[in-house]
């Protein structure tokens, strides 16, 4: 369905019977970028779409590319972008036909000049989207977009997901950066988290995953403690589960990888492997994600002679992925900082063990070291692996683990509950705002 489908007439509500505190309510959904196998954000809007519809609620969700995935039931409404980070032409300067409006030639002007324009240039088409579709929503829940453009009266009370500030990643990649070329570079493509930071400081409500990541969130962008809610995401419990005639792989360790940054940890990880295979020449790696053909994660690969030992695997299904999880012998989080770590989730509901830095939200998921999961510090090669070469030689600890690891999921993070606390969220927002438009209140 297209946007500009939905914006040449008016579309049927869902049934608004029952009192204001029972009956369903009408969800717009944004995301500015929704690739379910390119990160967190994806994961997030396709489960909790799904769970929210299935709550019975009417959601839609309205999306940019690389478009989400979402299940049956749930209506994606394209506001497509100008896609400048495409494949295989990623950076590419668009055709004279392609410009629309002043948004695309604005978006294409902030990517010559390397900024990165995305949140902003959504947050624009959004804003003029909803205002031809005014009425149609209860409320309005923008997926960590933060752009100027959702300041605005946008016909119905809104609520924002920040998963984690933007600003940790950009202190990483800035640490990590070995130039004053390369600093500067980081610099202007993280420009837009200054608009991220007034915006979320003007936010009613502002919804977030984890403890760690409400700490940062008042640290980084100065939002007031009272408007951060809490709601913990989680695994779908049914897909990622035990499957005993799924045969173990021995020596297999799997991990989670959507880009090579400081961020993720990957180079430790690597770094790791190669001390564990001098005493388990078994041991190999998995990565979910796409193999980066420079880099810090390549260099490493290569001075350690690690090419037929670390295997990058993407664009399966998810039946191919849990499979995959399921027969490793270890799951491995070694980020440096993760505002949740859905990876954590999944795989402890597979029963597979787990390996975790204590970086962010990620002891908040992985739960305590030598209970759960064996935590070590991030950015610590040495310990993730004697952490890997424990678990590797002691199958009863390993069997511990995954059996408590899954318990721990499937009482505390599931997306049923995330549904549940995002929906009772939106509630409030809904008469907060019925409150403050009363007569004699004010806007």
């Amino acid at each position: 369905m297209t946007a500009e489908a939905i914006e040449s007439g008016p579309r049927t509500g869902s049934d608004t019977s029952g009192t204001a505190d029972e009956r369903p309510l009408r969800i717009a959904l944004l995301t500015y970028k929704g690739n379910p196998f390119c990160g967190g954000q994806g994961v997030y809007v396709r489960h909790l779409a799904r769970e929210l519809a299935r709550l019975g609620h009417s959601v839609e969700v309205i999306g940019a590319q690389p478009y989400p995935v979402l299940d049956e039931g749930v209506p994606l409404t394209e506001l497509p972008s100008l896609d400048l980070y495409r494949q295989p032409d990623p950076f590419r300067t668009p055709k004279r036909g392609e410009y629309r409006d002043w948004i695309d030639a604005a978006e294409v002007a902030t990517m010559w000049t390397g900024g990165f324009p995305e949140p902003l240039t959504f947050s624009l088409r959004a804003r003029r989207h909803l205002a031809a579709r005014r009425g149609e929503f209860d409320v309005i829940h923008d997926n960590q977009t933060l752009g100027y453009g959702l300041l605005a009266d946008l016909g119905a009370p809104l609520v924002t997901t920040i998963h984690h500030p933007i600003t940790v990643d950009r202190q990483l990649d800035l640490d990590a950066a070995g130039t004053r070329r390369r600093r500067a570079s980081v610099r202007r493509w993280y420009g837009f988290t200054r608009m991220q930071k007034r915006v979320a400081r003007r936010l009613p409500s502002v919804l977030t995953v984890s403890g760690s990541s409400q700490q940062e969130i008042i640290d980084h962008l100065g939002v007031r403690r009272d408007r951060i809610h809490v709601v913990h995401i989680g695994a779908d419990t049914d897909l990622w589960s035990p499957e005993p005639s799924v045969a173990e792989v021995p020596g297999r360790i799997v991990t989670t990888s959507s880009a090579d940054v400081p961020l993720k940890g990957l180079v430790h990880l690597v770094e790791a492997l190669a001390k564990l295979r001098t005493e388990n020449p078994k041991a190999h790696l998995v990565v979910v994600g796409k193999r980066a053909e420079d880099g810090p994660v390549a260099q490493a690969i290569e001075r350690h002679g690690l090419q037929g030992a670390v295997e990058f695997v993407k664009g399966i299904s998810d039946a191919e992925l849990v499979d995959l999880v399921r027969g490793a012998q270890i799951a491995c989080v070694p980020s440096l900082y993760e505002g949740f770590s859905l990876p954590a989730a999944e795989a402890m509901a597979t029963g597979t063990p787990l390996v975790a830095t204590t970086g962010g939200a990620i002891p908040e998921v992985a739960g305590p070291d030598g209970e759960t999961c064996l935590a070590v510090p991030p950015a610590d090669a040495g310990a993730l692996a004697d952490a890997l070469a424990r678990l590797l030689g002691d199958p009863e600890l390993r069997a511990r683990l995954g059996a408590a690891g899954r318990d721990r999921v499937l009482s505390r993070f599931t997306w049923k509950q995330a549904a549940i606390g995002t929906a009772a969220l939106y509630r409030e927002a809904i008469a907060a705002r019925s409150g403050a438009t009363r007569p004699g209140r004010g806007r």
